[in-house]
């Protein structure tokens, strides 16, 4: 069974205020329903197991770029939000954090009983890989969030992060069952021992496969370890440097947002009335539904669709947030009873964002594009959770403007 990949975090403190936890919770389940009417529940559970995408998907929705929060935020708003629907959708959302990843096992052996899938050995898949990543690997973080997200199909994704109190780092664990042949698979990046049903004490005498490979994982350098699968590792600065964004594929997206290069595209008709910014938010939200995995690379590029509510880069445009939720809600409202032509217009703004960026030539002054945005943020309803954001010194507020 082998690790998809993991991602190292910032420790950062605080709450996501209501009113940004609810417009994510509005943006988040017309994606999760865009990816699956798109690439279908499996490929909405490979997704998850990918940690650049991951962090692609909760910077789009508004959350701090680099922050551990990131995993707490989308696990909770996914649960929240599929848990209605999710027989509806094919997709369950289990575990938590602290005290609620411990229910884990009880609530996979319910969505058994709900879809007819083994509960036990899905309960099993989800204390192993709690066990490895905790135990087995003797890295110095200790796991307080683990989630479980299972399709109706059976394909899973283990999403877990643990703490390192000493250097005030958190590294976050992603695992796909795409890769599962058996419990004995490539030791250095495994769960290890044969599958002889639910063992779980992996230090019974029946389990000697296991502790030898455990014993092997623990003795192996972390380095050496991490390079076998994709490794996120973002910095501790808290605001967006130059280097972290990729600017010929954040450059063709505000250009493609300007109204006066758009306005000559037959495919853009249905999102008539959209502004610029919208478009700018709208495009972004639509490379994290239809982008491949090579383009997540960057993840703090997404950060320029809603902000983040430290102002950082810039604060939540909550107006262009309400418009984004509604053309998704609307687009797959449309798409569910057969027209599917609002939703393709939306696939459309990142196919023509990366046709643009071969012969784009960005501009790569930062700076202006984060004070332009900072500055125009009142124009659009800019909260941060140091209140709304106002009108430069001089100018005055135009509701027209």
């Amino acid at each position: 069974m082998a690790r998809s990949g993991t991602a190292d975090l910032t420790l950062h403190g605080g709450q996501v205020p209501p009113w940004l936890l609810s417009r994510m919770k509005g943006l988040g389940l017309p994606m999760v329903e865009a990816i699956i009417l798109e690439h279908g529940k499996e490929g909405f559970i490979e997704r998850m197991a990918d940690p650049f995408w991951f962090q692609s998907f909760g910077t789009v929705i508004g959350m701090d770029w680099n922050s551990s929060g990131v995993t707490t935020t989308v696990l909770n708003v996914l649960k929240q939000v599929i848990r209605p629907v999710s027989k509806q959708l094919g997709i369950y959302v289990c575990g938590g954090k602290g005290k609620h990843s411990l229910k884990t096992p009880l609530e996979l052996q319910q969505v058994g009983m709900r879809t007819g899938l083994d509960g036990d050995y899905l309960a099993h898949c989800s204390k192993l890989s709690a066990k490895v990543d905790n135990t087995a690997l003797q890295d110095g973080f200790q796991l307080y969030i683990h989630n479980f997200l299972v399709s109706d199909t059976g394909a899973w994704t283990v999403v877990q992060q643990g703490m390192n109190n000493k250097n005030g780092k958190a590294r976050r664990y992603h695992w796909h069952s795409g890769a599962v042949s058996s419990f004995v698979k490539e030791p250095h990046t495994a769960v290890c021992g044969q599958n002889q049903g639910n063992i779980l004490n992996l230090v019974h005498k029946e389990a000697q496969l296991t502790q030898k490979a455990m014993l092997n994982i623990a003795k192996e350098h972390p380095d050496k370890i991490i390079k076998e699968f994709p490794h996120l590792i973002v910095p501790g600065y808290h605001h967006i440097r130059p280097k972290d964004v990729d600017f010929k594929r954040l450059g063709s997206i505000l250009w493609l947002a300007q109204e006066q290069e758009t306005k000559g595209f037959e495919e853009l008709l249905l999102l008539k009335g959209m502004g610029p910014r919208t478009l700018q938010s709208l495009t972004l939200v639509s490379e994290v539904i239809h982008g491949t995995p090579s383009r997540f690379s960057d993840p703090a590029r997404f950060a320029f669709a809603h902000g983040g509510k430290d102002a950082i880069p810039f604060p939540v445009p909550t107006r262009v947030y309400d418009e984004t939720i509604c053309a998704m809600q609307a687009a797959v409202q449309k798409a569910k009873i057969g027209h599917s032509d609002k939703l393709n217009a939306i696939k459309k703004l990142t196919q023509m964002a990366q046709q643009a960026e071969y012969n784009f030539e960005p501009n790569n002054n930062f700076e202006a594009l984060v004070e332009k945005e900072s500055s125009d943020s009142y124009k659009y309803g800019g909260r941060s959770i140091f209140g709304y954001a106002k009108p430069p010194k001089g100018k005055q507020l135009d509701l027209f403007d």
